[in-house]
């Protein structure tokens, strides 16, 4: 529905540039946040993945700078027109430029804490949503592409499901009475953090895709998750 409303309101090339700049945005932040997992869970060495991590971390920032540009040039060469849903495309643009900073975090955790995952409780649920999340990038990489509701109301379902565990298993940790390391607790406590809120800006697009766009920022205000 997102790119629908875009041919329908306008031809203007810069914002069809645009809005592949966001896919292009999401594949980045798909790879980054392999990568990242895969130094978490020591199958790639951290200085093999840092600085092309990083330098796709640059392209994702330069895309969205690319983005507001294109949209600010469209909306002065045509003032008043598509104003929404330009405002819109540059939010989803901030929504993507967030998650290559949680794949940098995820990196982070795997650099500083070398200590290994022992406790099944924790670790289980998130290597399950770490999975998930991986899944889902395919995912609304697609609906984006191909303009795919369905596609991203199912993202939606998903992160709110994810979101829910990862709430759980941080309340479960502030209030752990067995024997648990700290720095072990810290990384579990950081990582459902973090993908939480990578779901959470998944959600957010998808819910640009499927038209909404009154309830960007809000897209699981139903259920008390809004975007925060």
């Amino acid at each position: 529905m997102f790119k629908q409303l875009f041919s329908a309101l306008t031809s203007e090339t810069s914002i069809d540039q645009a809005y592949a700049d966001l896919t292009q945005m999401l594949e980045h932040g798909a790879w980054m946040f392999s990568r990242a997992n895969e130094v978490l869970y020591s199958t790639v060495a951290a200085e093999d993945v840092r600085t092309p991590l990083y330098e796709r971390d640059v392209a994702v920032n330069e895309l969205e700078r690319s983005i507001r540009r294109k949209v600010l040039r469209h909306l002065t060469v045509n003032p008043g027109h598509d104003v929404a849903i330009c405002l819109a495309l540059m939010s989803v643009a901030k929504d993507a430029e967030r998650i290559g900073d949680y794949c940098k975090n995820v990196f982070e955790v795997g650099v500083f804490y070398t200590e290994g995952f022992h406790v099944d409780r924790y670790q289980k649920p998130l290597d399950s949503i770490s999975e998930r999340l991986r899944g889902l990038f395919s995912e609304l990489i697609a609906a984006t592409r191909n303009s795919d509701e369905q596609k991203a109301h199912g993202v939606i379902t998903a992160t709110r499901e994810i979101r829910h565990i990862s709430d759980e298993l941080i309340e479960s940790l502030l209030r752990e009475e067995d024997s648990i390391e700290f720095h072990e607790a810290v990384a579990y406590s950081l990582l459902a953090r973090h993908y939480k809120r990578v779901a959470s800006h998944l959600a957010n697009i998808a819910t640009a895709v499927t038209g909404r766009l009154e309830d960007l920022d809000f897209p699981s205000e139903a259920d008390g998750h809004a975007l925060d």
